[in-house]
Formats: C-alpha cells, structure tokens, sequence
C-alpha cells in the first residue's frame, strides 16, 4: 500500500487545487492526462479503440478505460464520487451594504453548517463566461486573497448568545460578506471580475462562483493522525477515485472497462444537466459502447453486467455525542472504509455489491467499517441510490469517516485515503 501520510499529502493537495466544483474537476483531468488519459470534448467524436480516455463537463467528469480486445458489451467497473461541497455562492447581481461598507450578496448553496462561515478570510472561485471576438468563452477564476469576510455579531450585542439559547443565524440579513468600504455601487463587481480576469466589465455577462476559506489544508493532532481540510465531503472520495483509476490505467482487466464518474450539485439533490439523478452518465456510457461498434442492445448488456462503486464521505462516530450514533456500529476515524447500508435505501448497497467491495476490501488489506442509521434518525443520502435506479446498475455506498461534515473546515484520518484508495484500486482490477 502507498505510504498513508504521503497519500493524505496528496489529498491536502487536490483538496488546496480544489476551491470550487470547476476547479476539481479541472485538477482530476491534470492528474489523468497525466497518467497517460487523451480528453475527449463533450461534442467531439469519442475514441473507437482501446485506450484512456476523460471528458469534462464544467463540474463534472467521466473517464475510462478500454482494454485491447474489450467487447462492446464488456461490463463497467465503475467509482462515482462528487465535486461540489456546501457553500455561500455569489447571487447574480451581488452589489449590496449598509452601514459604510460594501457588502456581497450570497446564497446558501446545499446544507452547510453556517456558524463555520464566520470570521473566516474568504476567496473565490469559480466559472465566468465572457465575450470575446470569437463568440462566448468560459473562463475558470479563483481569488486565492482575502476579499471576504463574513464578522460575527459581538457577544455584548447577542442577547441569544448571553442568555445561553445559542446561535441564530438569518442566511440573508446575517451571511453577507463584506468586502470593501464606502457606498453599494451597482456593477463594481462585474468591474472586479474584468479585472480580474484582464478583461472590460461589460463583456462579463454571467459568473458561477462560490466562497471558500483559505486556510489550506494540513495535517493534525498529536501524531499527525488527522487531515484537517475543507470540502473533504466530499473530495476525499472524489481523490481517492482518481488515484485508484489512474493506478490501474496501465493494467487493464481484459473483462470489463473500468470507469470514473464525478458529479457535481450531489449537495442540492443531483437534479442537474450533470448531476447524478439525470441523464449525464447514461448518455457517458452509452457513447463510450456505442464508438466501439457496440448496439442500444448490447449497451444494456453492458449495464446489466456492470457494478458502481458510489464513493461519498461518512459520519464518524462523534466523541461528543455517542448518542447520535447507531451504539453496535461505532465507526472510528483511521478504522478504514465504509460500508454504508440503510434498510429504507436511503444507501443502495445491498448483499451483492457490499460482497463484491468485501472482496475488493480483502484483496487490497484493508479493514472495512459499517454505518447504519441509529434507528428514528434519518440521515443524508448520496448519488447511489440516483445511479442504481436511473441505470438499473448494482451498486454500493461506501466512504470515509468524517467529524464536523459540512462545516467550512472538516477533519477526516490521516491513514483512511490511503485505505480507500487501496480498496477501490482492487474493485478495478480484481483479482
């Protein structure tokens, strides 16, 4: 196995490349072209042949792998995972302030924890689409600088917070970031954004951008035992899939094709052009079948003979509060993988694919955790249960432990990548 901290080095690394949905998927084709993968446009004619092959679709990204000799009905072994982490996102007209300052205004995007948000110096990054003389051109951006702060309200004015009753926060009177002084000056944003990007405030005509906090991420505690990192929700997987694909690349099973989808807005419900509850990932494989000579017909063989792997990070059981846990299914930070089943299937693992990663687990070394709900508590989903009914394809839910999810700054093992990585690395290329 890759040494642990070398691999949770890497993953603060990915993470740090990483601000926005865009940028990861961005910094995963970095890392597949070059493990030896060719991009393919979206629009564009795919390969025929054997090969590696990724195509990125804004947030989102497929790729996979075409042994010699692989039939057009070769089943898929394939990881999803997602690129997009709870945020504040930049409304499209967000010149606002009150009191002497300029402010911006932004929306909650997904369910972050929004107590994390405060007194953090913020950045941003994301997409802008400009004109240019040869038609519309999208452009990524990251403000790697502190240009936004959102202050929390002093304790001597929060009569809430004297009394003991706790935090209450209004998302759209109490999350708006300041981010200079003086009076609102409707457009100045836009003026900012052209600066940024060397270009004339009117010929930005639309922006997606997203906040996020600069502190890098790191190594913690005592022995380095913990990575310490934002949007480790759910990037870590989305790494650890990458890695594990690029690992195997050069080796591919003659049986299957083994395959990589990472989808962005799992956070707001995958209900997207590219998210997991749509068409995306079918249109993916079916394309990928069909430049192969391969039929409608034997692209349903396909699927039916393939298994997903849907890679999201978990809960680790919370030192603090035992009691919101499942008390027989204790889950350790550093015990490795987890399986993730749920009776109602808000998970859709079930007993042929939980073997299927228990063999994958096995070959790899690694040991395998469980989470469960605790019973009358219902807890998040992730794009499994999105896959295995849009596709009618086999599918497990596995993960990392996590503490703090969905904070601004969350913190996960530091031996735990390594495990993952190993585990999904033998999934696609089995003994």
């Amino acid at each position: 196995m890759t040494n642990a901290r070398d691999t949770a080095l890497d993953l603060i690394e990915f993470i740090d490349a990483s601000p926005s949905p865009y940028h990861a998927a961005a910094e995963a084709l970095r890392r597949l072209t070059a493990a030896g993968f060719t991009e393919v446009a979206p629009d564009g004619g795919w390969p025929s042949g054997a090969g590696r092959h990724v195509t990125v679709d804004g947030g989102s990204l497929f790729a996979w792998v075409v042994p010699d000799g692989a039939a057009p009905h070769a089943p898929f072994r394939l990881i999803g995972a997602h690129t997009d982490s709870p945020t504040l996102r930049v409304k499209p007209r967000p010149d606002t302030g009150s009191a002497g300052v300029r402010q911006l205004g932004v929306e909650v995007y997904g369910g972050p924890l929004l107590n994390s948000w405060l007194d953090r110096d913020l950045g941003l990054a994301g997409r802008v689409v400009v004109r240019t003389p040869d038609g519309l051109r999208t452009r990524l951006l990251r403000v790697h600088r502190p240009v936004l702060r959102v202050p929390q309200l002093a304790v001597h004015l929060d009569q809430d917070m004297r009394a003991g009753n706790g935090l209450k926060l209004d998302p759209q009177q109490h999350l708006v970031p300041m981010w200079s002084l003086g009076q609102p000056d409707d457009g100045a944003f836009k003026g900012f954004l052209g600066a940024e990007l060397g270009v004339q405030a009117g010929d930005v005509l639309s922006h997606e951008l997203v906040t996020y906090d600069l502190a890098g991420g790191t190594l913690a505690g005592l022995n380095e035992e913990f990575v310490s990192s934002a949007r480790l929700d759910d990037l870590g997987c989305s790494h650890a899939s990458v890695t594990a694909l690029a690992a195997v690349a050069g080796q591919p099973a003659p049986q299957h094709v083994s395959a990589l989808a990472l989808f962005d807005n799992e956070e707001i419900g995958s209900v997207s052009a590219t998210g997991a509850r749509g068409a995306w990932l079918g249109r993916q494989l079916e394309r990928s079948v069909l430049a192969r000579g391969g039929t409608r017909e034997e692209f349903l063989r396909a699927v039916g003979g393939s298994v997903h792997v849907s890679a999201d990070m978990s809960h680790a059981t919370h030192p603090n509060y035992p009691d919101r846990h499942e008390p027989q299914h204790q889950i350790a930070l550093n015990g490795g993988p987890i399986v993730k089943m749920s009776a109602n299937v808000l998970y859709a693992t079930e007993a042929r694919t939980h073997a299927a990663f228990l063999l994958a687990a096995e070959q790899a070394g690694v040991p395998v955790q469980y989470f469960v709900n605790r019973s009358g508590v219902r807890s998040g989903s992730t794009i499994g249960p999105y896959v295995a009914a849009g596709l009618a394809m086999p599918t497990v839910d596995v993960g990392n432990p996590a503490l703090a999810m969905h904070s601004a700054r969350e913190l996960g093992g530091a031996a735990d990548p390594a495990m993952l990585t190993a585990a999904l690395r033998a999934f696609l290329a089995p003994a």
